[in-house]
């Protein structure tokens, strides 16, 4: 069992939760994820490792509420405990050697997008950091990701926080006011990932990609992460999740992404169902 040791909601629809995980702190680095279940009857989920503290042995995760298992977990509190919690899974990024790096994260993908940024800057190099929302009120870790950052570019599409427009608009008027990356990372939905790596490959800046694919096992024995890259065959859990933007077939990892679709919705809404007969009961 993993006890929860804090636990805050960052927006309405986003929550991070720190765990006590000594073994995982210890050998956590940036871009490995770990694998949870939250009971015996639950499934098995993949979540980025947002943060980690090796003296305290706490591991932090940012979840977004969007299907059933998600949902349960924030259903949990302080003093509670996590079933399962496994990792440091995955290869952890390779983020040495760069000199100016722009790191981008789109909504929840911020969560992941973050400590990548810290990495970066603690190993020397200039960070920009933009950030994308769709309004103010959904906004999360600013403090944060300021902290782990050169300059900070916060975009919203509403334009509720002033600078309206997506992150792909931020990252074309550094580049042609003559930012001069040596690296991009973009981590977010797949479509604003693939639409930042059409834009590096007109400028010839290499650009690194988090994968969070369906995934099951974590060990690349299922095969339920498999994508192409550079035409072979690879699998996000032990391959990456990092990978060359430019490589990815991201219309397939596209379509590949909603084989479950109907099958996520169905169980979210008999979670949500017996959540209102639970509080009718009580």
């Amino acid at each position: 069992m993993f006890p929860i040791l804090k636990k805050r909601a960052l927006n309405d629809s986003m929550t991070l939760m720190v765990v006590e995980a000594p073994y995982i702190a210890r050998k956590a680095q940036a871009g490995q994820f770990i694998i949870l279940r939250v009971n015996e009857f639950g499934e098995r989920i993949p979540l980025t490792i947002a943060d980690y503290d090796r003296e305290k042995g706490t591991v932090t995760i940012i979840f977004q509420k969007v299907g059933k298992t998600t949902l349960l977990l924030d259903t949990l509190n302080e003093g509670d405990s996590i079933l399962d919690f496994i990792g440091p899974l995955g290869k952890a990024s390779e983020l040495e050697g760069y000199s100016k790096a722009a790191v981008i994260g789109g909504g929840a993908g911020c969560a992941i997008a973050y400590p990548q940024a810290k990495a970066l800057k603690a190993l020397g190099a200039k960070v920009d950091m933009i950030a994308g929302f769709r309004n103010t009120d959904l906004i999360i870790l600013e403090e944060e990701m300021k902290e782990a950052s050169d300059c900070l570019y916060l975009m919203t599409d509403d334009g509720s926080n002033g600078n309206k427009g997506f992150v792909t608009d931020a990252l074309k008027k550094n580049i042609e006011e003559g930012a001069r990356y040596d690296l991009v990372v973009a981590i977010g939905p797949l479509p604003m990932m693939k639409a930042v790596c059409n834009l590096t490959k007109e400028y010839g800046i290499k650009t690194v990609i988090s994968m969070n694919s369906i995934m099951i096992d974590g060990t690349g024995m299922c095969g339920g992460c498999r994508l192409t890259v550079g035409g072979k065959t690879k699998f996000a859990c032990v391959d990456g999740p990092d990978f060359d933007g430019h490589e990815v077939d991201f219309d397939e990892v596209i379509k590949r992404s909603r084989t479950y679709s109907e099958m996520e919705k169905e169980a979210t809404r008999e979670f949500n169902c017996h959540l209102m007969e639970g509080a009718k009961n009580a």
